[in-house]
């Protein structure tokens, strides 16, 4: 039952200087325990040349695999490219369309859509957007692990 699963709250952000350029991802896990005291995890990671919405991506899929168990999951995140592709059925399009878009073009990022799809299967979850930069604490602080980690030394390929 999903009121047995923990209760996890994921809050995500991308960054990307210049489209494609160096890029990271910001990702915060938040939970309580039994004795209602909060636990949090900061996930990062940079990129040598990337796009912002790869990276908004790959902040969602971090923040899944670090996920231990099936959970309940409430993910907060100020893509809109994210958040529309479940909230407005795109990917449900995609899929059916063999992963082409309405104009009969292949669907971009689509390792990592499909990666997501596989990470969130075991999980209740709720998508929330939230309007970035708006002050919100955690998007805010996910912001900054983002573009410190695309600043960060020793960049990874986006593969």
């Amino acid at each position: 039952m999903a009121e047995d699963k923990l209760l996890v709250e994921m809050y995500t952000d991308g960054a990307c200087s210049g489209n494609p350029g160096k890029g990271g991802y910001g990702c915060i896990l938040r939970y309580k325990d039994r004795n209602l005291k909060y636990h949090e995890k900061e996930l990062s990671a940079g990129y040598k040349l990337t796009t912002n919405n790869r990276m908004e991506l790959m902040a969602v899929i971090a923040g899944f695999e670090a996920l231990k168990q099936p959970c309940r999951v409430i993910v907060s995140s100020d893509s809109k490219y994210f958040s529309d592709a479940f909230k407005q059925k795109w990917i449900d399009s995609w899929q059916k369309n063999n992963w082409k878009t309405a104009g009969k073009k292949p669907v971009k990022n689509v390792d990592l859509w499909q990666r997501l799809l596989v990470l969130m299967k075991p999980h209740d979850v709720e998508l929330v957007w939230i309007k970035g930069h708006s002050g919100h604490e955690f998007n805010e602080r996910c912001d900054k692990l983002a573009v410190a980690a695309s600043l960060g030394e020793n960049l990874s390929d986006d593969v």
